[in-house]
């Protein structure tokens, strides 16, 4: 029967509301239980981690460590080199990147843009080795000599003070577009190229691999590569290799104003090719990102930085009881 009259089809609105309410909630609920399963937290969910290939080892180490204390959690890692790794988070590709800087004004604007805050925490201190091969028994150098290097004075090992090879140099580095690379070309303010005697590879390993053979070569790698003493591939990769002393003094009297960059010399900033680590993040959410941000930079992850021979920017604390 189609009711008729003013109270009829009044009764009939009312019903119809009263199923619209009910359906809309419904949706709104479907539609928050559906966001709310594709969100991950900090102990669910899988997320693209990026980095700098010159942390290899240690992003691997970390994310390693996280996954087994939740085993809900996956992270697919992307190495590249730094500027790579950068543009796959700021295109929405990775959600966090590990790297040694923090990003451009141009960078952050691709976020701005997109009303994404993002977050830069810093993590250690890293530095970046000088290695040479084992032949090359003269393990010492200058910052004013690499200044000479690098500003194409000085080409032939024999040029150094102390040196006791004939040849040129030839500078190693592991990519292009390496965070290696990049740190040191700003570090001696080199803008052009053309007059230094350079190879590069496509890896951090390769870079190593090279200086092995090649008795000439000066590399530059990033230290978490040789510094794991608890690592079968560290004592593997640093065979037939010497690690390079460096001096900030311009005329240094003994093998004490000279630093290796580990662990100590980072921590008291005595080593001069020394350089931060950073987490970048565009994670808008209390998310997996944040939950490895935290563990590294402000628990036990920390000891794995540690155990890297880097410096953690907030040691790990740990609490020891004494009963008598």
């Amino acid at each position: 029967m189609v009711p008729t009259g003013p109270t009829g089809l009044i009764n009939v609105f009312r019903k119809m509301n009263k199923y619209l309410l009910g359906v809309g909630l419904a949706s709104l609920l479907l539609t928050a239980c559906t966001n709310g399963e594709q969100l991950d937290n900090p102990s669910r969910g899988t997320i693209t981690v990026a980095a700098d290939e010159s942390f290899r080892p240690l992003v691997t180490q970390l994310t390693e460590a996280y996954a087994g204390i939740y085993p809900n959690v996956k992270f697919n890692v992307v190495f590249k080199p730094e500027q790579e790794a950068i543009n796959l988070m700021l295109q929405d590709s990775a959600r966090i990147v590990f790297t040694t800087r923090t990003l451009k004004p141009n960078e952050q604007a691709v976020l701005t843009k997109l009303k994404i805050p993002g977050n830069a925490t810093r993590i250690a201190t890293d530095g970046v080795a000088l290695i040479i091969n084992r032949v090359n028994t003269d393990s010492l150098i200058t910052m004013n000599e690499l200044t000479g290097i690098f500003s194409g004075q000085n080409t032939q090992w024999e040029q150094l003070k102390g040196g006791n090879r004939k040849g040129p140099i030839t500078l190693v580095f592991d990519n292009n577009n390496s965070s290696n690379l990049d740190f040191i070309l700003k570090k001696f303010n080199v803008t052009d190229m053309s007059k230094l005697r350079i190879f590069a590879t496509k890896s951090n390993r390769e870079a190593i691999e090279f200086v092995k053979e090649n008795s000439s070569a000066l590399g530059f790698i990033g230290v978490n590569w040789i510094s794991d003493n608890d690592e079968p591939l560290t004592a593997e990769l640093s065979r037939n290799l010497r690690v390079m002393g460096v001096s900030d003094k311009p005329n240094p009297i003994s093998r004490d104003d000279y630093y290796q960059p580990f662990q100590r010399a980072l921590g008291l900033e005595d080593y001069p090719l020394r350089r931060p680590v950073y987490i970048l993040s565009r994670e808008t959410h209390p998310g997996l990102g944040e939950g490895l941000t935290n563990y590294v930079a402000r628990d036990a992850g920390a000891l794995i930085i540690e155990k890297l021979g880097l410096w953690p920017t907030i040691p790990y604390n740990r609490e020891v009881n004494i009963t008598k």
